[in-house]
């Protein structure tokens, strides 16, 4: 580049040297105007020609040059052959990206920050209905118009998947997944969950039919056993130690059967919309002296903090269920001498009910499966207890039906606090026990 600069350099200092010579010799300045202006028609030529040679669509080879502009015809080609292997390049990586993408079985679909449909696989084709040649830029939510899906993606709350029916098959069932990324855009993964929801509609309705038909024999098998422990003499006490072991069995099962009866409703049945005021000063004052009572060998000491005007918008039933539950496990797993305190607190986020208790604790590897059906941890809890594994997965699925969460919070050694949160909707109202329509 240097050498052809130089060239250039000399060349123009010759046509001046010669321009000027010729000046001297005719005593005129013409042939240093006619010299310049005849290297400035040449650049401009050259100029003109870099420019067709720019702006032409297809590649072709560039101008014929010497000198300065052959070198930079020459350093613009090698520039222009790396961008062009460059754009190849990530040509071929769009392209294999697009093929992965739609040999995927779920369905990808990004939008932009306005809702608008920026690309999707052909999984979203499937199930979705999306037409490459219509659907391109038009707002997604005009395309998938379940309500349920329109208040989550407004929400903007992606923490727990959304399962819907398939837009183009209500027989299908879809879990959406949505992640943002760049300047309000968003990723959405959705996958066909079908065949998983068929599955879980059997092994419920299999529960709930093995529950109902054991519910029968056991009630006879218990009646049995209570006149037997009633008519067999107290000196034959091999037998009647028997017998005791299997009426304590027998109860167990019942209560089995019970919570599995109920968990199957709960599962099942939609959550009603009509609702009581239910007086929880009441309800948790009563629980508190049951607790009493189950407690009694033990000698626990239970607190209750509860404002008299406390109520809540709700189904008795299942709201005694949830915090009896609580209640219950909270006098089990403190030991002798321990201290529960039952507190119902409310304010701006809604209303809370607190089991806490100076029990052995949980291990935090434990907590997030506490409310998986049967679920024990192995070296944080007690197993034998009487218990059926079933009253935190029954307290989840009460607080689902009533519009809130369960909090679980332990630390080994020191105890543990269950946190029922219910929605401020669902706190004070009208005086207790009248109806209203939530």
């Amino acid at each position: 580049m240097r050498a052809s600069l130089a060239k250039e350099v000399n060349r123009i200092l010759i046509l001046v040297a010669a321009s000027l010579l010729l000046c001297l010799l005719w005593r005129t300045i013409w042939p240093l105007v006619a010299g310049l202006g005849l290297y400035i028609i040449w650049s401009t030529r050259q100029l003109f020609a870099l420019y067709t040679w720019l702006v032409r669509e297809e590649h072709t080879d560039p101008p014929d040059a010497g000198g300065l502009w052959g070198e930079f015809y020459t350093r613009l080609e090698h520039l222009f052959r790396q961008e062009r292997r460059a754009q190849d390049n990530l040509q071929g990586i769009i392209q294999r990206a697009q093929e992965s993408v739609n040999a995927l079985e779920d369905v990808v679909v990004m939008i932009d920050q306005h809702g608008h449909l920026e690309y999707w696989n052909h999984a979203a084709q499937k199930h979705l209905g999306l037409r490459p040649d219509k659907d391109l830029g038009q707002p997604l939510t005009n395309l998938i118009r379940h309500p349920r899906f329109t208040h989550y993606l407004a929400k903007g709350r992606f923490n727990e998947p959304l399962e819907i029916p398939a837009p183009v098959d209500d027989n299908r069932i879809l879990q959406f997944r949505i992640t943002e990324f760049g300047e309000g855009d968003q990723l959405i993964l959705a996958r066909d969950m079908t065949r998983l929801h068929h599955l879980e509609e059997m092994r419920k309705d299999f529960v709930a039919n093995v529950s109902h038909e054991l519910k029968t024999p056991l009630t006879v098998l218990k009646g049995y056993l209570e006149t037997l422990l009633d008519t067999v003499p107290e000196e034959q006490t091999r037998l009647r130690r028997a017998l005791y072991h299997m009426d304590t069995q027998s109860h167990r099962m019942e209560a089995l059967v019970n919570d599995l009866l109920l968990l199957s409703r709960l599962e099942n049945t939609k959550a009603d919309n009509t609702g009581q005021t239910v007086a929880v000063h009441g309800m948790l004052h009563r629980m508190r002296e049951n607790a009493l009572a189950l407690a009694r060998e033990k000698d626990h000491e239970i607190t209750l903090t509860v404002p008299e005007d406390a109520r809540l918008v709700a189904n008795p039933a299942e709201l005694e269920s949830a915090f009896g539950n609580l209640i219950t496990n909270a006098v089990k797993y403190t030991p002798a001498q321990g201290h529960i305190h039952i507190e119902w607190r409310q304010d701006n986020q809604g209303g809370h009910l607190s089991v806490s208790d100076d029990g052995p604790g949980i291990d935090p590897q434990h907590i997030p499966r506490l409310t998986e059906r049967f679920y024990r941890p192995d070296n944080s809890r007690v197993t034998q207890t009487g218990g059926t594994g079933l009253g935190l997965a029954i307290v989840k699925h009460v607080m689902l039906r009533h519009d809130g969460k369960l909090e679980i919070q332990s630390t080994l050694g020191k105890g543990s606090t269950f946190t029922c949160h219910f929605p401020p909707a669902r706190v004070a109202g009208p005086p207790a026990d009248t109806p209203i329509r939530g």
